[in-house]
Parts: structure tokens; C-alpha cells; sequence
């Protein structure tokens, strides 16, 4: 973490905003803006990239994974840019959060993939490209969605401490094992083989 130096009324509210903006769930809105209906009635009924991509369009999937990206992006450098590196973190943090237990849907969200590397991409953008490049590289390799996100989340703190940046180092790690508990079910199917590949219901 780096030096706290916001004041902590002002850390609260962006952990809130942070919230806020992480909750919005672009995956439904774009289901429905594509005509798509509701995205809960669709393959395993999780609102993030993978299942938008059960719909059959690229578009739509891609539509969700830049916004779920750009509303952590957006938490971090908003909260930078008005307040400072602190309270980026707290917002980058909250927004995850928000994106895996959004209030409006009773808290049962996505997994925070696309969300967790866009706000490090914002956070610290040596390490973010190389979580993205490792989730590529896994993806493609392993053709199972999820395989991709759990390397990357796995390899982040190895790689925020690799590339010199330890303040985040802690941020990573706290990602990181919710991205595995959320993930838990996909883990389950790894080890028994029955997870679908990418492309598949």
C-alpha cells in the first residue's frame, strides 16, 4: 500500500464512489441494448465477458469487456487525479467489489476479471499489460476462459513486485484470492475436466 495522506472522510467516499461505479452491470445493459434479453437466462447466467459471449456476438462481448475494464480504469484515475495514490487504490479496490457484489443484484455480480485488469492497467500499466498478455497467453493455450484469468490473477503480484512496483503488491494479493473464490466452481470443473472451452455453452 502506498502512504496514507488522504483524510479518512475523504478515503470513505471513494471507496463508495469506487462501489458505485464497479456495480454498474454493463454486462446486462449491453445484453439487453443488443437485444439479447436478459443475460441471467443465458448460459451459466453470470454477467461478465465469458457469458455475453454465449450470445453468439462478438460486439456485444467485447462492448462488455471494455466497460467492465474502463469502470475500474475510471474508479483509479478519477480518485488519483482528485485526491491521490491512496485513495486510487481504495477506489480501485471498491470498484472490483462493486463489479463481483453489485447492491442491485442482490450482490451476486461477475468475477471481476476484466474489472481487476483494467484498474491495473490504470493502477500501474507495466503490470496491467503484463496481466493481460499472461491471461492472453493462457487463454489461448489452455482454450478455457477461465484458465486465462486465474494465471493472471496468480502471476500479478509476482509481476507488480518484478516490475518495481511493490506499493501495489498488496492490492494485487487481495485481488487475487477473491478472484480465486469466485472462481471456485471453476476450479471444481478444471480438475474434473468438465470445463468448457472458450466458445462453448
Amino acid at each position: 500500500m502506498p502512504l496514507i495522506e488522504t483524510a479518512l472522510p475523504m478515503l470513505l467516499l471513494w471507496a463508495v464512489l469506487g462501489y458505485l461505479l464497479g456495480s454498474i452491470p454493463f454486462g446486462l445493459l449491453v445484453t439487453r441494448v443488443f437485444g439479447f434479453g436478459n443475460l441471467r437466462e443465458i448460459g451459466s447466467g453470470n454477467i461478465g465477458t465469458t457469458n455475453v459471449l454465449r450470445t453468439g456476438s462478438k460486439a456485444a462481448a467485447a462492448t462488455t469487456l471494455f466497460l467492465d475494464g474502463g469502470k475500474g480504469a475510471a474508479a483509479v484515475l478519477l480518485a488519483r487525479f482528485l485526491a491521490g495514490e491512496d485513495a486510487a487504490q481504495v477506489a480501485g479496490l471498491l470498484a472490483f467489489i462493486g463489479h463481483c457484489f453489485p447492491v442491485w443484484l442482490r450482490f451476486k455480480g461477475g468475477k471481476g476479471v476484466a474489472t481487476f485488469l483494467g484498474l491495473m492497467l490504470a493502477l500501474a500499466w507495466p503490470v496491467g499489460i503484463a496481466c493481460c498478455l499472461t491471461w492472453l497467453a493462457a487463454a489461448y493455450v489452455s482454450r478455457v476462459s477461465s484458465m486465462g484469468a486465474l494465471v493472471a490473477a496468480l502471476s500479478s503480484t509476482l509481476w507488480a513486485l518484478v516490475l518495481g512496483h511493490g506499493p501495489v503488491a498488496g492490492l494485487t494479493l487481495a485481488l487475487t484470492l477473491v478472484i480465486l473464490w469466485r472462481h471456485k466452481d471453476n476450479i471444481a470443473r478444471l480438475r474434473a475436466g468438465t470445463e468448457p472451452k472458450i466458445g462453448k455453452s
